[in-house]
This record gives C-alpha cells, sequence and structure tokens, in this order.
C-alpha cells in the first residue's frame, strides 16, 4: 500500500497515479512458499520465504532490488546471485543497501555501497546481484541491520561489528571504515562480574542506531536528530548510551528522527 511510483507496492506502475487519494491494498501472491518476513527500504521491497528465498520489486537505480540490472520491477521477483540454494533466515534494508543473513552464519550485500557497505569485495558503488561478504574476525553472524550510511551485525557472542559511514559508536569522529569493527563489548554493560550480559538484538535507523540486550536494556548511539535518540539531550551520541524509561524494552524500531521503542511497564 503506498506509493507505488516504482513498483514498489508488488504491482504494476500506473502512470499519474495519486497515491495520496488511493487507498489500495495490494494482496501478493507471487512467491513460492509463504512469506515470513518483510523489509522496505527507500523506493524498493524485500519479502523473505519460509524456503529461505528472497524476493524483491521496486526501483533498482542503486542495485538494490538485487536481480542483476538496475531497471523497475513491479513484481516480486527471487533474488539469485550468491543467495543462490543458500538457506536465508533475515533481510535487512533502510535506504538504497540491502543485507542477508544465511543459516549458518553468513552476510550477503547488494544495492548502494556509496559509503563503502560492500566495499570489502568491490569497488563498485552500485552493486546489483547479491554478493557475499567475507568478513573475518566476526565470526557467525545471527542478525545484520542496514542504516542510510552505515550498517551493523551482531554475532552469536553477543558482539556487535560497525562497518560504513557515520557516527558507528567508535569514537567522537565521523569515521569511514570497508571492514567491520568490533564496538566493546563493555560499552553495552559487558564486564568481569557481569560477563554474561549481550547484545541480543540490533537496529539502524537513518543515522543511529539502537541495541537491546539480555538484560533488558537499551542502548543507542548516532545522530541524535530532534532528540530522537531519548537520552535527554539534543547533542549527538559517540558512543553506545542506556536510554532510561519506565519499562523493560522488548523491541526497538528506528525511523528518519525517530524511535519507537515496545516496553514491558515495571508496573
Amino acid at each position: 500500500m503506498g506509493n507505488n511510483s516504482y513498483g514498489q507496492c508488488g504491482r504494476k506502475v500506473i502512470e499519474n497515479e495519486i497515491y495520496s487519494e488511493n487507498h489500495r491494498v495490494h494482496r501478493m501472491q507471487d512467491f513460492d512458499g509463504q512469506v515470513v518476513q518483510v523489509a522496505c527500504g527507500q523506493d524498493h521491497s524485500l519479502f523473505l520465504t519460509d524456503k529461505g528465498e528472497v524476493y524483491s520489486c521496486g526501483w533498482g537505480a542503486d542495485g538494490q532490488t538485487g536481480l542483476g540490472h538496475y531497471n523497475i520491477t513491479s513484481a516480486p521477483t527471487k533474488l539469485g546471485g550468491d543467495l543462490a540454494g543458500v538457506n536465508i533466515v533475515q533481510v535487512t534494508t533502510y535506504g538504497d543497501c540491502c543485507l542477508a543473513v544465511s543459516a549458518d552464519g553468513g552476510v550477503f550485500g547488494w544495492g548502494n555501497s556509496e559509503y563503502l557497505q560492500l566495499a570489502s569485495v568491490t569497488d563498485s558503488t552500485q552493486v546489483n546481484v547479491p554478493r557475499c561478504l567475507h568478513f573475518s574476525g566476526v565470526g557467525k553472524v545471527r542478525q545484520a541491520a542496514c542504516g542510510g550510511t552505515g550498517c551493523a551485525v551482531l554475532n552469536g557472542e553477543g558482539h556487535v561489528f560497525v562497518w560504513g559511514y557515520g557516527i558507528l559508536g567508535k569514537g567522537p569522529n565521523l569515521v569511514e571504515s570497508a571492514v567491520p569493527e568490533m564496538i566493546p563489548p563493555s560499552l553495552f554493560g559487558s564486564t568481569e562480574f557481569n560477563p554474561e550480559i549481550q547484545v541480543s538484538r540490533i537496529r539502524c535507523g537513518l543515522s543511529h542506531f539502537a541495541a537491546l540486550t539480555n538484560k533488558g536494556e537499551l542502548f543507542v548511539w548516532g545522530k541524535n536528530i530532534r532528540g530522537c535518540l531519548g537520552i535527554g539531550r539534543l547533542e549527538d551520541q559517540y558512543f553506545p548510551w542506556r536510554v532510561t524509561m519506565p519499562g523493560e524494552p522488548m523491541d526497538v524500531a528506528c525511523g528518519v528522527d525517530h524511535m519507537v521503542t515496545l516496553a514491558k511497564s515495571f508496573i
């Protein structure tokens, strides 16, 4: 539903269609299997089925549909490339870069690499087929998150790795990196006295990040546009900072300049 200028709603593009007056909900059925996860990018959509296959539709100008071309695709189409025959368990996208995680802990990427998101495997800034990203020292990945200019992955040990461009949580300077770098676990509360604390979930917004721990704590960092980090001030946050709230965070979603947290009340 919504703007279908580039076929991102999975239906034929209608010239001069007025989307603000259109309440049409289009049901997509072009999948082999049941869809178990969806992800929306700027003008494209990703779909993951229970067979571990990824489909896409929408604008492909930066290769973000991953279909081997840079054209518009209005019907959900299965991706190939390095995803062929691989059991995918998660897809993520935000602007025009996409990541996928396989059941065995591998990471795959396609789309825009203007901010070095995919520079570990290619010098091209536009990648139109999924590529396997061989990250040394990261281990098996269990979750990934795409932002506007930066990316993050969470490995099986609960460690967070970041790369790309922006305030990545590594210090007070803007960082540009093609290789994932680990954020020290101590910044999420893990110490020699509390070694069991791990990050359990990661999220990315346009230019900020969020992480939930297995102790029910929410940490945020990045650009604090309009106070979106919820840390009681408007300055940008260069390291993970714990958010205080009257409840236990269960999940979080990041937008352009706001965040929404699902929390279990203490009362």
